[in-house]
This record gives C-alpha cells, structure tokens and sequence, in this order.
C-alpha cells in the first residue's frame, strides 16, 4: 500500500511529467475563457484545442457539450472550464484503470510484453517483476529480444534487480525457441510469474510481426490460455501513431492491457485519453521519465488533474 507522502511525490511527479501538455491545454483555456461571452463559437474553439491536444473528437465533444451546460448554470472562468475539463477526463478514464491482476490459478501465469523499438518495454518488465516479487511471487523473466544483445544484457540488469530467474540465448537465436525453454524453467523451478520480453518490432513488418504470431502459438501448446496478459508498451511521444500501434499489436498478439510511457517527453500526453475512448482497453501502467520509480499504477483521477495542470484532489 502506497502511502500519502509517496503518492503526493507521484502526482508531483507526474504533474512535472505533463506540464508540456498542460501548458499549453491551460494556455488555450485561459485565452478563450476570458473573453466576456461565452457563445457557440468560443465552444466551437475549446472542442478543436482539445482535438489538437489528441483527446480525440469523442472525448473533445463530450467535454465541450459539459462546458457547454455548465455555462447555463453559472459563469465560467478558465480555472473552472479545466475542472469541467478534468472530471469529464475522469469519466472517460476510470473504466478503463484497472491493476494488472495474473491469475493465480495459472503457474506459471504468462506475460507477454510488446511494442515498438524504445517504448520503454524493459522498464516496464523490471517495475513489474520487482512489484511482484516484493508481493512474494517468484518470478522468471525471459530475453525473447534475441536480436539485440544490449536489450539481454538491459533485462538481466532488471533480473537482477528483482532476484528474478533468468533465461536468455545467444545473439540471433529462435525467440519462439527461448519463448519454450523460458515456460519450461519456470513450470520447473514452481514459478508463480514468466515475463517475457520480445523485440521492438515496427508494425509495419510483417516478418517480425510473424514471429510475433511464432510465439503466441507456442505458448498457446504449452498453455492454452497462455498468454494470460499481452501488454503493449506505448511511447506518448508517437501521439497519434498509438492508436496504429494498438491496431497492429492488438490483432497480431491480442492486447489485453497497455502501458504508456514518456509523458513527460511530449506536449499531446492527451493521446492516452484518445487511446482509452477508442479501445477501452485496461491501462495498467503510465511513465513519466526513464527509471522504474517513473513507472505507477494508473489513477484517472490523478492524471486528469496533472493533464490540467490542477491540484491533487483533497
């Protein structure tokens, strides 16, 4: 359980993180809002700073319609437009903040962990392996980025780190061959967790996307309902190629959850609500920087509010 000092430095952080994007959302408030009528026009205005800030157009036209009544009920300045803003945010996030929850039923259950070239995947697995082992499970992570010996080498660092076992081999090996091996280590040490790692693959090739496939049948011999959780990996500063992303990865490896990371390195980290409307997919995990303190369990409430540049709630 995170207690208030850390979760105020969180949001701290994660305020920090999306300044880039509440910057320039705020700005774009505050200068519409002070004008003296608030008219069809001026919400004409605030629902295309919004699509421009990739919220996308359902959540862009969802939030003008609620200034849009608020208006009617009291006057509005640009403080109370972001909180309007902010909680229909809110809205659109909450059913889709969910913890990544393996089954216990499974041993080992399986995470698979894919995405593009440096979305931050390998921070991603140390936060999670170190997570749960702190909780008590015994972890295996396994090297399926067989292609790149710096991305082994980053992953047993992070093995290291969470006294997880390790299964990795040589530069070029079959990744559906170390994919077996890995369950194979982790059914025989009685491990309760196996992450596995797979290269960065662009989605637009499709030989790499097939060893992707390669993979998934393998586990699926091995374990029917294996993968148990396939989570992609996504970089806010690819904006509106996420969406793309999650096409891609969704049908290739059938994405049950997401990741977003690097919300400090753009001004549209708005793309995380664009992404949530759309797909409805659980997020699991947001990053605002580098190292694995970066990386926290999703809170809607608390993203709206740093995306708005606001207070922490209560």
């Amino acid at each position: 359980m995170t207690d208030t000092s850390q979760s105020s430095g969180w949001f701290s952080r994660l305020r920090q993180g999306l300044s880039k994007t509440s910057s320039s959302l705020t700005r774009g408030i505050t200068d519409l809002f002070t004008k003296e009528k608030l008219d069809a026009a001026t919400l004409d205005e605030l629902e295309d700073l919004l699509i421009r800030s990739d919220l996308g157009i359902a959540t862009a036209e969802r939030v003008t319609e609620a200034v849009g009544r608020a208006r009617h009920a009291r006057a509005l300045d640009g403080e109370s437009v972001r909180g309007i803003v902010a909680a229909e945010v809110a809205r659109v996030l909450e059913p889709v903040a969910k913890p990544l929850d393996p089954p216990e039923s499974a041993r080992p259950a399986v995470i698979l962990v894919v995405g593009v070239n440096g979305s931050g995947k390998t921070t991603t697995i140390g936060k999670i392996a170190e997570s749960y082992r702190t909780a008590g499970l015994k972890v295996v992570l396994a090297a399926g980025d067989t292609f790149r010996a710096a991305a082994v080498e980053q992953l047993a660092v992070w093995a290291k780190r969470a006294d997880a076992i390790f299964v990795s081999k040589e530069t070029g090996a079959d990744a559906a061959a170390l994919v077996y091996e890995a369950w194979q280590k982790a059914k025989s040490e009685d491990a309760d967790l196996l992450i596995i790692d797979t290269a960065g693959r662009l989605q637009n090739k499709a030989g790499l996307m097939a060893e992707l496939e390669k993979i998934v049948r393998v586990l699926k011999k091995l374990d029917p309902s294996a993968p148990h959780d396939s989570l992609l990996v996504l970089d806010a500063t690819t904006g509106q190629n996420a969406l793309g992303q999650v096409d891609a990865f969704g049908k290739v490896a059938g994405v049950t959850g997401l990741v977003m990371t690097k919300l400090d390195g753009t001004a549209r980290g708005g793309i995380l609500v664009a992404v949530a409307e759309k797909y409805k997919l659980p997020v699991h995990f947001i990053g605002v920087g580098e190292g694995v303190d970066d990386l926290e369990p999703f809170d809607p409430q608390e993203f709206s509010r740093a995306l708005l540049g606001l207070p922490r709630a209560g």
